[in-house]
């Protein structure tokens, strides 16, 4: 594992493998990306980020079976490891101790 921290993009990019359930592959997860931040991006930006987090260790990924209809091939699907969603549940913990002491007023 090379690594253990998460750059935005790599959050959202493993928030979506997690929220899109069943073994998602590259384009749902742009689309999906796509679609909360409300911002362009590129496929290409989600490959790299896809390829970082399995280096890291976040997700696992595996070759689907092809897909029965003329010209179905097999598409590279992800998954979120135990690692990764332990990761994704720290930060989501730090953020709220982050916004709960904004809402205190700054103290912590």
């Amino acid at each position: 594992m090379k690594g253990g921290h998460l750059g935005e993009f790599e959050e959202f990019t493993l928030l979506a493998v997690r929220a899109l359930g069943d073994h998602p592959y590259a384009v749902p997860i742009q689309q999906y990306v796509e679609k909360v931040t409300a911002r362009p991006i590129s496929i290409g930006s989600i490959y790299a980020a896809l390829a970082r987090l399995e280096e890291k260790g976040f997700l696992r990924s595996t070759m689907s079976a092809a897909v029965a209809q003329r010209g179905g091939k097999s598409k590279r699907v992800y998954t979120v490891t135990p690692s990764g969603l332990r990761t994704a549940r720290d930060l989501h913990r730090v953020r709220e101790r982050i916004w709960h002491a904004i809402a205190e007023g700054g103290r912590s």
